[in-house]
């Protein structure tokens, strides 16, 4: 069992930043693959970023790729966020999600495990 826990969201202007974490409970988090979702008002949840459980291989959506940069610590049972140039489409709830499968970071929301509750990022331009 994995409990995760989002934080760094909040509100920045058009072109600003924000780190988001995702900070999670157990020993087993260094064995879990990890992934970024994010949901917009009246849209489907969809994948943002994925890293696999050591960090060798990452994976973005192509509306991020070049402005978001996902990393993970496992000495710190976190996952972060780097979210730069952010745009006003970014407006979301963005949730971090963890897959039993350790090299998988995996776009497809279903194959992940264990979600958190979110945090918001709201863009204004």
């Amino acid at each position: 069992q994995v409990q995760l826990v989002e934080s760094g969201g909040g509100l920045v202007q058009a072109g600003g930043s924000l780190r988001l974490s995702c900070a999670a409970s157990g020993r087993t988090f260094s064995t879990y693959s990890m992934g970024w979702f994010r949901q917009a008002p009246g849209k489907e949840r969809e994948f943002v970023a994925a890293i696999t459980w050591n960090g060798g291989s990452t994976y973005y959506a192509d509306s991020v790729k070049g402005r978001f940069t996902i990393s993970r610590d496992n000495a710190k049972n976190t996952v972060y966020l780097q979210m730069n140039s952010l745009k006003p489409d970014d407006t979301a709830v963005y949730s971090c999600a963890a897959d039993q499968t350790p090299w998988a970071a995996s776009a497809v929301r279903e194959n992940y495990d264990y979600w958190g509750q979110g945090t918001q990022v709201t863009v204004s331009s």
